[in-house]
């Protein structure tokens, strides 16, 4: 039996909401708003949605430490709506472990790709070439537990920071351009590389004794990264 993917959408500007939501329910999602950023998480604490779609400018309490609450919480993927220009609060967020970002005025169409792209990679079936345990030194991710361990102590990985380790240790070696990496691992062709940095630099936080010289996720230069087994 399958349950329909819960999605809770944190936002005050109610146009955009009724539009989001509309184009959510189309697609068959089960939709939930918030106008009020305690609120909101409030609710996403007591029931954790499948996914939040949050707004950055909030009315009692922000975006960014919206995620950062939620993030100390729960592990539920996070799309955040920023504002153009808002690059630094965009990194921000990044950097707290939302999963991927849309920026205003944007596609409804685009949003919901956005959705099912990040939903996909946080409940899908994980395929035949995808079961083997990956393990470099101390280093251990298992795809079907979706588990990452270091020295047997399990980490706590956000789905794409999880997505991202994985393939490159199944690629082990090839450097791969930030644009490459975008495509494999979120799904798009196009996009702010500036997320696969973020990205990266949280990871390497996470499993590696010191971030600042990594051992396994290695920044080619001038080309982008490759992990070392």
């Amino acid at each position: 039996m399958t349950t329909t993917p819960r999605v809770l959408i944190i936002e005050d500007d109610p146009n955009v909401a009724e539009v989001v939501s509309r184009y959510l329910e189309r697609e068959g999602y089960a939709v939930d708003t918030s106008a009020d950023g305690l609120e909101g998480l409030e609710r996403a604490l007591a029931e954790p949605p499948d996914l939040v779609v949050l707004d950055l400018m909030l009315p009692s309490l922000g975006g960014l430490d919206v995620c950062r609450r939620l993030r100390a919480k729960v592990p539920v993927p996070v799309i955040m709506l920023t504002a153009r220009g808002e690059e630094v609060d965009r990194i921000a967020g990044l950097e707290l472990g939302a999963d991927d970002y849309v920026a205003k005025p944007f596609s409804p169409r685009e949003l919901t790709a956005r959705v099912k792209a990040v939903l996909r990679r946080a409940t899908g079936v994980v395929s035949a070439e995808e079961v083997e345990v990956l393990r470099a030194g101390n280093l251990e991710v298992d795809p079907v537990a979706h588990e990452a361990r270091v020295d047997g102590q399990l980490v706590m990985l956000t789905a794409r920071e999880f997505d991202l380790l994985a393939h490159l240790m199944r690629n082990p070696r090839r450097a791969f351009r930030r644009e490459e990496l975008l495509a494999d691992v979120w799904g798009f062709s196009y996009g702010d590389t500036s997320t696969v940095t973020v990205h990266v630099r949280r990871l390497r936080e996470k499993v590696e004794a010191d971030p600042s010289a990594p051992r396994h996720v290695c920044t080619v230069w001038g080309v982008g990264y490759r992990f070392e087994p």
